[in-house]
């Protein structure tokens, strides 16, 4: 399976997440549910170690950066996310998530010495920007009537630098010759582990039978996280990937989400506006994957 592909897949199913967070929204707290998510994709990838015969002992040799990455990716990334979008309209979320590439792409730039911005990247981002922008307004535009707006603001950014923080992270200790699948097991579980103690401090969760609706939500949920971040720190890990230029599909989690709405949520059809935006982000994505070959002249 090819570096697009794999981006591909994983970017359609982050952004099928949207859904399936607001129905379990409808029964319990965003951090408890959360919690529960990333724990459960962490137990479903247990079995996979074995499948793949990891050795878990030099896995474990590590735990220190497994640790701080759980903490980063899962527990504060996720975390913040949850309780910004539980505080935000949707389209202002997806905007502020969408901008995720610039946010990556900036920090690359500054820590990674093989990974600089160039003219092309550039225009390439704020074409993704827009492409988000319109397919957001489309879907409500800006609303601040909600006094929690602002804060909602504030996690959703602080969310987008720790994602940003840890593909920066899995890019510099490539030498450490992680297992995707064991890492990704690792921190959801660690994570998700610390966001369920944590939603007892800040929600009040209730176990009990909740509708079929809310099992076949979470299941997705977990599974979203289990097979995507697998896929996604194989691919961070191989020598030929920039990861500016592979997180700059991340600009299709937006479009999934306004497709997938479109299909499956009453009241949702296409209209102008994200049909332009989707436009705009299919070119952004072509701009990218376009690179002017050199012609060697002779002296």
């Amino acid at each position: 399976m090819g570096v697009k592909l794999r981006a591909i897949i994983a970017c359609v199913l982050w952004g099928s997440a949207f859904a399936g967070a607001k129905i379990g929204f409808q029964y319990v707290g965003p951090v408890f549910l959360s919690g529960l998510r990333f724990m459960l994709a962490g137990i479903l990838l247990f079995p996979m170690i074995y499948i793949y015969k990891i050795n878990i002992k030099s896995q474990l040799i590590h735990w220190r950066f497994m640790l701080l990455f759980a903490f980063l990716q899962t527990f504060l990334q996720y975390g913040l996310f949850f309780m910004g979008l539980d505080k935000v309209p949707g389209s202002t979320s997806a905007i502020i998530i969408g901008a995720g590439p610039l946010f990556v792409a900036l920090m690359a730039h500054l820590t990674l010495r093989d990974d600089k911005l160039t003219f092309r990247k550039i225009i390439a981002i704020l074409l993704g920007l827009s492409g988000v922008v319109f397919i957001s307004l489309a879907k409500g535009g800006f609303s601040s009537d909600n006094p929690q707006f602002y804060i909602g603001i504030a996690l959703l950014v602080l969310s987008n630098i720790c994602g940003s923080y840890t593909n920066i992270m899995v890019v510099k200790k490539k030498s450490y010759n992680l297992s995707p699948v064991f890492l990704t097991s690792f921190a959801n579980f660690t994570g998700g582990t610390l966001l369920l103690i944590t939603s007892f401090f800040l929600e009040t969760p209730e176990f009990k039978i909740y509708p079929p609706e809310f099992y076949g939500a979470l299941l997705w949920l977990a599974l979203i996280p289990a097979v995507s971040f697998s896929l996604w720190y194989t691919l961070l890990q191989r020598p030929e990937v920039k990861v500016s230029e592979l997180n700059m599909w991340k600009f299709l989690i937006p479009v999934t989400g306004s497709i997938l709405s479109w299909i499956l949520l009453p009241g949702e059809s296409p209209d102008i506006p994200s049909v332009v935006g989707i436009v705009i982000i299919s070119i952004a994505l072509l701009l990218l994957q376009f690179k002017p070959k050199t012609v060697n002249s002779k002296q």
